[in-house]
């Protein structure tokens, strides 16, 4: 069976608590929330690490958190925390960021972040095993609830990055149109073989979704958000019941193990509609 998530609204950042409690109660597996540096959206962990203290068994991700440009020993500490004061409920949701204003205010130079995150994941991999960093640093905790680590996912769409998923990862995280997905999964599948890993990775699609009312509101929160690349999100943001159990059906066939319908509403009336979508009740 496929499970369903939300993705959290950025626009309103009082209502987060109250979305997150009545999803809790709903058909729903997973909290989503995204992350930037140079725009007005909450910052993801310290709002998960809320949301996972008012919650008792829904999951919380990070979709995707942009980890070069963070420090490294200093996330690793964050995520294992959250891992630990959540019971396990934490998924670190990766991805390398694209945009040069987010670089720029961190300091971290664009044209190297895959290869940054490459060496992040090493470095808290061997964090959360709990070794010492090296010669000169010795262990850094909390251990996480999770032998290991946290479960992470990587958002990626081009063959080096999706590779990363077999290198460092537990599973993939796909935020495209289905019709691309089929090979965007095999490729992760067939990395994944070939590193030699036991067992399958976990698949994760998002789409983007709204319903009512909202569309409207919706529409315009993704055009502040993506900027020049807004019309091609826009029109492919789902408005209608069908549409949505259409993209749960065929993300299913292809193997899915769940999906993230995105919020881009603040309106809290979405968890629901969505709920009723999804064949829940609230």
């Amino acid at each position: 069976m496929t499970n369903v998530g939300l993705g959290l609204p950025i626009a309103d950042l009082e209502s987060l608590l109250a979305w997150a409690r009545l999803a809790d109660e709903g058909p729903f597996s997973t909290l989503g929330l995204l992350d930037r540096l140079v725009y007005d959206n909450p910052e993801p962990l310290v709002t998960l690490a809320a949301i996972a203290g008012a919650t008792t068994r829904i999951r919380v991700q990070t979709e995707v958190l942009l980890a070069p440009l963070r420090s490294t020993a200093l996330l690793a500490k964050q995520a294992a925390t959250l891992d630990r004061i959540s019971g396990g409920r934490f998924t670190l949701g990766l991805g390398v960021g694209g945009r040069v204003d987010d670089h720029l205010a961190a300091d971290t130079d664009i044209r190297t972040r895959g290869r940054r995150l490459d060496e992040q994941m090493s470095q808290m991999r061997r964090i959360w095993s709990g070794l010492p960093l090296d010669t000169e640093v010795g262990p850094i905790g909390p251990k996480p609830f999770r032998p290991g680590g946290p479960e992470v996912l990587f958002g990626a769409f081009r063959p080096p990055a999706l590779e990363r998923v077999a290198r460092w990862g537990d599973g993939f995280l796909c935020a495209a149109p289905v019709e691309w997905c089929d090979r965007l999964f095999r490729t992760v599948r067939e990395s994944w073989s070939a590193a030699g890993r036991s067992g399958t990775p976990r698949l994760v699609a998002q789409v983007n979704v709204a319903l009512g009312s909202t569309v409207d509101s919706a529409r315009r929160n993704i055009a502040d958000y993506y900027g020049k690349d807004a019309p091609w999100v826009v029109d492919r943001l789902l408005t209608t019941p069908e549409q949505i159990r259409d993209a749960v059906a065929a993300f299913a066939e292809l193997g899915v193990d769940e999906v993230m319908l995105y919020c881009w509403s603040p309106d809290i009336g979405q968890v629901g509609k969505l709920a009723d979508v999804v064949g829940g009740e609230l």
